[in-house]
């Protein structure tokens, strides 16, 4: 057996032992092509903040009712009301769900945008909608908004450059990718869920390396390898950097790592929810999503998405803060007090390490819910008003951006589309917005709409 070791010492058996060119899940070619088309792209002219700045998206998928988090009603009849009560926050006058407590002390760092819309009440337009930015069209595919970021940053690192946590899935068949830009600024899924015990990225197993049952599947690539050692001994260098680069990823320990939640103390981990009183898993799982994301940006990588499920709630209202009745300890399990702890606690770790003003928190969701209960006891799709969150890269905290009408049914003051967010999303990230890229037939494309505006209340 051929066992001839590169320039760094690894050789092309132990790289198939520890996982081969698919590791992680992607497609070599797929993937690895981002490289150079990073190194190609122009940076952006934006005037804002020119250091490194990454995004984390807390998507709640489904659609979150507005209603019962960030604008509750509690002046409005019982049928819009809802089951939950309102709590005060450490700004003055401004209340939220009272499941969001330790949100709602720390609001001040929080920007609310209470008057997003949107024409789309279905799931499938409504997401591509509000992740790329554009009404979704048949003519063109767009890309959402972390393949345009993973497009416009010059990642230097090994991880990819856009990941979704732990998929990007959504209702309706979404159309959620690259669009017209390479398939290698594709969002690269976990394909498990941190928050559960059989949490293992893929083809990493952080505890015995190579998975048996991959063996064969990996065998595969042997024949691939070899010829690239040949190709690399006869030249001066590899043909395809790719392969390089791949090679690379599978070798380091630190890209590995970088997805190993064992790493992080007991304490950090329970500030996200886990469960103190319990094995690994036996959490809600978007406070774990949300920690592995903190880790994802602290290593550099450019855009996280951490896809939150559950939320297309048309029936009983109460499972939204109580997800098993009976249970005691239901309540910091259900959705609702999760995303109030994960979230808080994320944005309180990336204060206390300095990440804050270089890491920007979003909130967002498909659409909000209608106003009026329905028979039984939910609420239904309502895209004419919900809400956004916003915190740290610069956005000023502290503030409630628009006004829904007193049912939460209408916009009543300050409208923002979603080619609104965008736009401001990546003025906030440091790129233009008016940034033109290119179809494959060659078709200019501003990277955010035209008629977009950036929320100007929200720049520091």
């Amino acid at each position: 057996m051929n066992t001839s070791k590169r320039c760094d010492g690894v050789t092309r058996r132990n790289f198939v032992r520890v996982g081969g060119l698919t590791a992680l899940g992607l497609g070599m070619c797929d993937f690895f092509q981002l490289q150079r088309a990073l190194a190609a792209s122009p940076l952006s002219n934006s005037k804002t903040a020119a250091k490194p700045k990454s995004c984390i998206l807390i998507w709640l998928d489904g659609g979150a009712s507005h209603l019962d988090t960030f604008d509750p009603k509690p002046k409005a009849p019982s049928e819009v009301r809802g089951p939950f009560n309102s709590i005060g926050t450490n700004l003055t006058g401004i209340r939220i769900s009272e499941h969001l407590p330790h949100t709602a002390r720390m609001l001040d760092k929080l920007a609310l945008i209470r008057s997003v819309t949107s024409p789309f009440g279905v799931h499938n337009f409504a997401v591509q909608y509000l992740m790329t930015g554009y009404q979704p069209t048949p003519a063109i595919d767009y890309p959402v908004m972390g393949s345009v970021v993973a497009h416009m940053r010059r990642q230097t690192g090994i991880l990819p450059a856009n990941i979704a946590i732990p998929d990007l899935i959504s209702r309706d068949a979404a159309t959620l990718g690259n669009g017209f830009l390479p398939t290698s600024t594709k969002h690269f899924s976990l394909g498990s869920d941190p928050g559960k015990a059989n949490y293992k990225v893929r083809d990493l197993d952080f505890y015995r390396g190579l998975d048996i049952s991959r063996l064969e599947r990996r065998r595969k690539i042997v024949e691939a390898m070899n010829q690239f050692g040949n190709l690399k001994s006869k030249t001066n260098g590899p043909q395809d950097p790719d392969l390089e680069r791949a090679y690379n990823l599978i070798a380091s320990q630190d890209a590995k790592a970088a997805f190993n939640l064992d790493e992080e103390p007991t304490p950090v981990r329970a500030r996200y929810s886990m469960d103190p009183r319990s094995n690994l898993g036996d959490s809600n799982n978007i406070g774990q999503q949300c920690l592995l994301a903190r880790r994802l940006v602290e290593r550099g990588v450019p855009f996280v998405t951490v896809n939150n499920t559950g939320w297309d709630n048309h029936l009983d209202l109460e499972t939204y803060a109580n997800r098993h009745p009976g249970d005691p300890r239901s309540a910091s399990h259900a959705l609702i007090p999760g995303l109030d702890k994960a979230l808080s606690a994320l944005i309180g770790d990336l204060s206390d390490r300095g990440m804050l003003e270089e890491t920007l928190v979003l909130v967002m969701t498909d659409f909000g819910r209608t106003p009026k209960i329905n028979i039984t006891g939910g609420r239904d799709h309502w895209p004419n008003c919900f809400s956004v969150a916003m915190a740290g890269a610069g956005v000023k905290g502290g503030q409630v951006i628009g006004e829904s009408d007193a049912l939460g049914e209408f916009v009543k003051d300050r409208p923002i589309s979603p080619g609104d967010l965008s736009s401001t999303i990546y003025t906030l990230l440091g790129i233009d917005p008016a940034h033109e890229l290119h179809t494959p037939d060659g078709r200019p494309m501003r990277i955010a709409p035209q008629e977009s505006k950036v929320i100007k209340e929200l720049l520091a």
